[in-house]
């Protein structure tokens, strides 16, 4: 909602103030992009100082408006914005932009400095985490909206650059989002026509304007430095409800530079002394002292606080008036956005997996049931895969434009957008959100998983078909080096469960984790269930990697993984009948193995035993796993198309081999 807008002269010296400690702040740390700041200051001074709600003293508040700096590069837009608004960001902060253990990152930081509402860098990402804060906060809105009053009110802001609309991340998002019509967004594009190498007709030359309307959004053009083109292009936006919107805002990099506006040689670099003069003289600025600040830009900032503060105090006396009136919708945000874990998680879920043998996508689509029983805000899908990945949540309907109740998303074949919208959705909160493809196709989501990692998401997913055994398909859909490539990323925990206990463990763990993203990979073949369902067996299984068949003093040990455990445990028993103690251990998850104290990795894989290792798949991260003798049976190679049981034989996943392999070991 727009408030009492500025004057001319007041918006001025905003503007200028974001300006102007953007570039101080780069040109002391000799590193930055200064040129996006000074190109969109007038669109932030507007956009902070007239439409946003907020309030610095609860930067969490539940119903404030979000506010995402897709082109990270300009962070220091951002940080010289939440300075002014006064978020607990000090003008010493400002100073120490890119420095060690500043709360003034190079790229926006989600956790790292108030107000930053997630972790850009990567462009698009971004631009995609929006679209998962709108579809939340759709969602959660269309639950709890009474006839009366909705505490989810909101809209979701954006800057968005050249470079996010490029990266194809942009029109899988954007797709979406004018498909489902999320109306609550509303992006600017710095339309700026600079990147790193010159102009942008170099490579883009595209209509950016029809590119939208074609995917169902609202779409305005205006000049990014008139004050009231901006505020009546806002008005337009808010009042386009079934429509996301899109401002091209016409800007000009580096505004006000003499010599650097308009060019590349402001995009990534300071603007240097003599220029930061120059600019400070055309635009009327006090060259010194630098980072300065009017009395007047400041004091009209506390004002707002205070707008802001009462604003926030009204939206918490009837927060708790409609929980009072409503105890049955209180009860549910409580379930929402501090649920209360069931006791027992683990054997829950195990008790909705039957016995059968069946794969382990079968598995955890029973265990996804339960758990969508038990979590009321667990919702996801997949891209345009759930009759194979079996994550379609029973007796709920597909969220579409005009029906956000029910838990199914279609994301469409969008396997890029579909990772960073979950993590948008994670980071909105009250939602625990997962999605689902193939395994081979988590190439297109390495860089949402690896976000979701350091930003400390609690993201879901779910790759099935999970290596060469997918058969017929051939090499182009068989994973051989997806395990290996997850597992190296930091934070994140990669399971690959066996059979049933194993399954509803991986699962239990995904619903339980609270700051690291869950990956789940899972077969398309089936399995036997062959881990015992103790509770003692249970916890084992959440220590990663654990004794499955135990032997004193043993001569060899057989490491097996995923499928290839029931592989193990039948070249254990060929070996046993030569006489060989074998034992064998099952290691559904290297990460949560390697978070073990010493003396209990060594428990499990004693120092100096030889150890067989069978994955299907690279032998790479298993080396500094095993610290004894190790034969490796898996694939150091791309597959084949044959049918899975040939493809076991060609590749020497069989028993026969394992005992040979071992034999030649203990040799």
């Amino acid at each position: 909602m727009s408030r009492q807008k500025q004057s001319d002269i007041l918006h001025k010296l905003t503007a200028n103030s974001i300006r102007f400690l953007s570039v101080d702040a780069i040109e002391k740390s000799n590193s930055g992009h200064p040129g996006m700041p000074m190109g969109m200051a007038n669109v932030a001074a507007v956009l902070w100082s007239e439409y946003m709600s907020y309030y610095p003293g609860d930067p969490e508040w539940r119903d404030r408006d979000r506010f995402i700096l897709s082109a990270g590069h300009g962070s220091m837009l951002l940080y010289s914005i939440l300075h002014l608004a006064g978020f607990d960001i000090s003008i010493d902060d400002i100073k120490n932009f890119r420095q060690w253990r500043s709360t003034t990152p190079g790229h926006p930081e989600l956790g790292m400095t108030p107000g930053v509402e997630t972790t850009t860098g990567p462009l698009g990402q971004g631009f995609a985490n929006g679209v998962g804060m709108a579809v939340a906060a759709q969602w959660l809105s269309t639950k709890f909206k009474t006839s009366q009053w909705s505490p989810l009110n909101h809209y979701i802001y954006g800057i968005i650059s050249d470079g996010d609309l490029m990266e194809g991340i942009s029109h899988e998002a954007g797709a979406l989002a004018g498909h489902l019509g999320l109306g609550r967004i509303i992006y600017f594009y710095d339309d700026n026509e600079i990147t790193i190498e010159g102009r942008t007709n170099l490579a883009f030359t595209e209509d950016t304007e029809m590119r939208f309307k074609a995917y169902n959004w609202h779409t305005q053009i205006i000049d990014g430095h008139n004050p009231n083109e901006i505020r009546k292009a806002l008005d337009a936006a808010q009042k386009e409800s079934d429509k996301p919107s899109i401002i091209i805002t016409k800007t000009h990099i580096g505004y006000g530079s003499p010599n650097k506006q308009d060019t590349a040689g402001c995009h990534g670099s300071p603007l240097g002394i003599d220029e930061t003069l120059i600019t400070k003289k055309n635009l009327g600025w006090p060259i010194e002292p630098p980072f300065f600040v009017p009395e007047e830009v400041y004091h009209t900032f506390e004002k707002i606080q205070i707008q802001m503060k009462s604003e926030y105090d009204n939206w918490k006396k009837n927060f708790q008036d409609w929980q009072t009136k409503q105890p049955e919708f209180a009860k549910l945000w409580t379930q929402h956005f501090s649920p209360k874990i069931p006791n027992d998680l683990c054997g829950k879920l195990l008790d909705a997996i039957p016995e059968k043998s069946a794969a382990t996508r079968v598995m955890g689509g029973a265990a996804l049931q339960k758990a969508a029983e038990l979590f009321p805000g667990l919702i996801g899908g997949s891209a345009d895969l759930s009759p194979s990945t079996k994550t379609t949540i029973n007796n709920q309907t597909s969220i579409q434009k005009d029906s956000f109740t029910g838990r199914n998303i279609h994301f469409g074949i969008r396997e890029h957008a579909m990772g960073a919208i979950l993590n948008g959705m994670a980071v909105y909160g009250g939602i625990k959100p997962y999605g689902s493809t193939f395994f081979v196709f988590s190439d297109y989501m390495r860089p949402p998983i690896r976000l979701a990692a350091l930003m400390k998401l609690p993201s879901i997913f779910i790759f099935t078909h999970d290596s060469v055994f997918v058969g017929e398909d051939g090499p182009t859909h068989q994973p051989v080096e997806h395990l290996a490539a997850l597992r190296v990323i930091p934070n994140v925990t990669v399971f690959r469960p066996a059979e049933r206990v194993e399954t509803a463990a991986a699962w239990a763990h995904a619903l339980l984790s609270k700051d690291s993203p869950t990956v789940l990979c899972l077969s398309r073949q089936n399995v036997e269930n062959i881990v015992p369902t103790t509770k003692d067996m249970m916890k084992n299984i959440e220590k990663g990697g654990y004794i499955l068949e135990r032997a004193i003093s043993a001569d060899l040990i057989i490491i097996g993984s995923g499928s290839e455990l029931s592989l193990a445990i039948e070249a254990a028993k060929k070996l046993r009948q030569k006489k060989y103690k074998i034992q064998v251990v099952s290691m559904p998850s290297q990460d949560l193995f390697l978070c073990q104290d010493d003396e209990y990795r060594r428990s499990v894989l004693p120092a100096g035993t030889p150890v067989v290792v069978i994955e299907a798949g690279v032998s790479q991260g298993w080396f500094g796993i095993v610290e004894s003798p190790m034969t490796f049976i898996g694939i150091e190679h791309f597959g084949a198309s044959a049918p899975a049981s040939v493809l076991a034989e060609k590749f020497g996943l069989t028993v026969e081999n394992v005992v040979n392999k071992a034999l030649k070991l203990l040799s």
